[in-house]
């Protein structure tokens, strides 16, 4: 039997080609999404561990036991403290450590380094002049209060050298310092895309904690000592209030830490390579279908001759299994490399590309995926073909016609449909935190309600358009329409290929659109100031003070946004944000409702709609307020207006600075409105940077700025998401010329007998253009559609928790889904078409 199924795989090899290509694409997709998600892992893993095999011990303030601070007392660790643990017995090195934020500018002003990990740290020399945590290149360790020390990636990408003067932003402002040397360190110290400045000790503590404290210990162990021993000894001699590490728990923790983004990472690949492989099902089903009822006289003849039922079932499986092996196997080689061209392409700037890490769980997952799916989809094609009595078979001039569509298919599609629409419909209109778990299971019913009755939904589809093909090629379009509706369940397992695709696709950009909508009204609509100045990420906190620099700039217009928490007006848990009144109306965008906004720069406060509905209040509404240190007072409502509830910078509730700071004399600045004389431009930018101190942490917004730093992200994943649903629209395309082809070689007569008729080879290239074409809209029509309905069901579970959130159907986005389809339907028309213009006349009308 093995055998028979070898050699009837390579009788068939051009017909098998196209399904163990659409397998090993998905084991390609499956497989290159485990070797690049492990490898990302362990390269994480490496990242954030790498440093602290030098570490034995590290000495903290245990925060659990006895917060920093608490009662008042210093926070961190003291200096004596330091140096008795640098007395006890098997102790190398004590190096006390202090770190913060510290952004770094390069020769033009502008901040280097990529995200929030711009951070600052003190050197700490040991008797030889060395820290054992940084490795100079050139130069040495800074020894002063205006020397400071880059570490090589930052030094290089700014264009700093040992002497250069350098601009350094930290919490306490900026200054420019001295470069004295550029260093190299390892992961505990630098994170990948970070910068790090190093300063004097002394320095160091009091940009970032206290003077004369540190925030934690490294201990090295001396030889003959090992981390545990050392952990031992050090826990003895703890003062109160503190805890200690080993090293490698550290790294443990880390490893941990870092990894988290690599493996959600991953589980998003192995998603997107699932639906791939599903997509691909489709395609080997209808490739076994439409083989076996080629072979229906062969496979007869081989029961006539006494081969039984179950021996031909099993030549059929097998050659599906053949052909899952070898693709497998390809897949398998093919996915490795380009897990291997993924991580040189997006390896980090300052990384080498992570190693690859091929596990056997790959191997034998990738493998045992692409070998079942085929096994799996050709079971019901071989099914049926068993049913058909030897004799029928050899008496039949033709293959048995493929059965129409059955009641029982038409009503199970039915009900899974209709159950699943009114779950999904049940879960989008209702609240609670299961919402979402009653659309994915909905969505999954209607999606499978929908596959089942394609066959169905394939006639009235074709007659919709048959108008429109008739008129525009009468003859062509006429046969189009009747071949693709001859064999419904063939068309509709093609065309359900692709909704899948163009579901997932559609629905993404539906819930993308309306989410940069959203993100677009939280974070512009209300802005109409030039610039608005915010901290660099994860860097300083803004105070008051950095707002009155912005008052001296000539022909500017500025307000503070001064948070401060902690109030109880009339009872309501309330955050005020401290304004200038004379200010902030050409600042942001208010819609006053009642009232009047003048009214704060007599002492008075304005409340947002939603606020003032949710508390009850109005406008000439004098409310009690409350502090939690007991200060007692009163303000009155001057006015009311339209806010959404999310936006980023309208506050609930506006006041004048001066009422926020006779309560609360440091409040929380979360950002300064700035409005120049000319406009936005690059003098006024410059202008605005220079009134602020030239600090490298402070950065300086304009609106499309602003609307890129908050909403950009969203459109690029969905660039990626696409990009990855790219593979399962190849091979829904991959599905549509395999049975195209299969097609022609089934119509080898007919195709004939239209060529002796006076049909050009052009017109019958033309006719399967356009059933590819119906194909192919009918498969963008049923996963646009669907696409639109589930992304409207999870936006409305959206919309119960993120007020302002509405619908948005981006209907470029969608038109040029449905034009990709259409187009990968036509360019995989071209090899069958090509085909079946090139069919001989006289062998096919004279073949039997």
């Amino acid at each position: 039997m093995f055998r028979t199924a070898l050699r009837n795989v390579l009788a068939h090899k051009a017909r098998l080609l196209m399904t163990a290509f659409a397998v090993m694409l998905g084991v390609t997709f499956i497989s290159g999404s485990l070797v690049y998600g492990d490898s990302l892992h362990r390269a994480a893993a490496a990242r954030a561990t790498d440093g602290y095999e030098r570490i034995a011990v590290s000495v903290f303030p245990d925060d659990s036991r006895t917060p920093a601070g608490a009662g008042g007392g210093p926070a961190g660790l003291d200096a004596a403290t330091v140096t008795a643990l640098a007395r006890i017995p098997g102790v190398a090195v004590a190096a006390g450590r202090v770190d913060g934020f510290a952004a770094v500018a390069d020769r033009d002003g502008r901040l280097l380094g990529d995200g929030p990990s711009h951070q600052g740290a003190n050197f700490a020399p040991g008797a030889d002049g060395t820290d054992p945590a940084y490795r100079f290149t050139r130069g040495s360790g800074p020894t002063g209060d205006h020397t400071v020390a880059l570490d090589e990636r930052t030094a290089a990408k700014g264009g700093h050298r040992v002497g250069d003067t350098v601009r350094v932003g930290t919490a306490q402002g900026a200054a420019s310092y001295t470069v004295s040397g550029i260093f190299r360190t390892d992961g505990t110290k630098l994170p990948a895309g970070g910068t790090l400045t190093l300063f004097a000790d002394a320095t160091a503590q009091r940009l970032f904690l206290q003077p004369g404290r540190y925030k934690n210990a490294e201990l090295t162990a001396a030889p003959g000592t090992n981390a545990p021993q050392l952990l031992g000894r050090v826990e003895a001699a703890l003062p109160p209030g503190t805890g200690a590490a080993t090293g490698d728990q550290l790294a443990r923790i880390q490893a941990n830490l870092a990894t988290t983004d690599s493996d959600t990472m991953s589980q998003i690949l192995v998603g997107f390579a699932a639906v791939a492989l599903f997509v691909a099902t489709f395609l080997i089903s209808n490739t076994f279908t439409m083989l076996v009822a080629r072979r229906t006289r062969e496979l007869a003849l081989m029961r006539a001759v006494g081969a039984s039922r179950k021996q031909v079932r099993r030549i059929l499986l097998t050659e599906s299994l053949l052909v899952g092996v070898l693709a497998s196997v390809a897949g398998l080689a093919a996915g490795t490399g380009t897990a291997a061209l993924l991580g040189t392409l997006f390896a980090p700037a300052d990384a080498a590309p992570a190693p690859l890490v091929l596990t056997p769980g790959t191997v034998l997952t990738s493998l045992l995926a692409g070998i079942a799916l085929p096994v799996a989809a050709a079971w019901l094609p071989v099914r049926r073909a068993m049913a058909i009595p030897p004799v029928a078979a050899l008496s039949a001039a033709e293959p048995p016609a493929p059965a129409r569509t059955a009641s029982a298919r038409t009503g199970l599609g039915a009900a899974l449909l209709l159950t699943g629409t009114t779950a999904t419909v049940y879960g989008a209109l209702t609240t609670g935190k299961d919402a979402r778990t009653v659309i994915g299971l909905g969505a999954a019913l209607t999606l499978t309600g929908t596959i089942v009755l394609v066959p169905l939904l394939a006639r009235p589809f074709v007659a919709l358009l048959r108008p429109l093909l008739t008129r525009l090629h009468p003859v062509h379009g006429h046969l189009a329409a009747l071949n693709t509706v001859r064999d419904p369940r063939r068309t509709g397992a093609t065309a359900a290929a692709l909704a899948i695709a163009l579901t997932l696709a559609s629905g993404l950009s539906v819930l993308g659109a309306s989410a940069a909508q959203y993100l677009d009204r939280a974070t512009t609509h209300d802005f109409t100031a030039d610039y608005l100045v915010k901290p660099a990420e994860g860097g300083m906190r803004m105070t008051p003070a950095t707002a009155r620099a912005l008052k001296e700039l000539p022909g500017a217009s500025s307000s503070p946004l001064d948070q401060s928490t902690g109030y109880h007006l009339a009872g309501v848990p309330s955050v005020l944000t401290g304004v200038d009144p004379a200010t902030i109306g050409r600042l942001l965008r208010y819609e006053v409702v009642e009232g009047s906004l003048d009214r704060l720069a007599q002492g008075q406060i304005a409340v947002a709609d939603f606020k003032a509905e949710q508390a009850g209040w109005h406008v000439g509404q004098t409310l009690a307020l409350q502090r939690p240190d007991g200060q007692r007072g009163s303000v009155t409502i001057g006015a009311v207006y339209r806010a959404d509830e999310q936006s980023n910078l309208l506050p609930s509730i506006t006041a004048p600075a001066s009422l926020v700071a006779r309560y609360d004399p440091a409040p929380h600045t979360a950002g300064i409105l700035v409005a120049t004389h000319d406009g936005p431009g690059r003098a006024a930018l410059a202008a605005v940077t220079h009134a602020l101190g030239d600090n490298p942490a402070l950065a300086v917004l304009d609106e499309e700025t602003i609307r890129a730093r908050d909403s950009g992200d969203i459109g690029e994943q969905l660039d990626v998401f696409h990009a990855l649903l790219s593979m399962a629209l190849a091979i829904a395309a991959l599905g549509i010329a395999n049975t195209l082809a299969m097609s022609v070689l089934e119509r080898r007569k007919e195709i004939g007998t239209l060529r002796a008729l006076g049909v050009d080879r052009a017109g019958v290239a033309r006719m399967i253009r356009l059933e590819a074409l119906l194909l192919g809209a009918l498969g963008a029509t049923l996963g646009t559609g669907l696409g639109i309905f589930l992304g409207w069901a999870l936006g409305r579970t959206l919309q119960q928790n993120v007020a302002g959130y509405t619908l948005v159907l981006p209907w470029g986005r969608l038109a040029l889904g449905v034009l990709i389809a259409l187009a990968g339907a036509v360019l995989a028309s071209l090899w069958p078409a090509r085909r079946a213009a090139r069919v001989d006349i006289a062998a096919a009308t004279t073949a039997r």
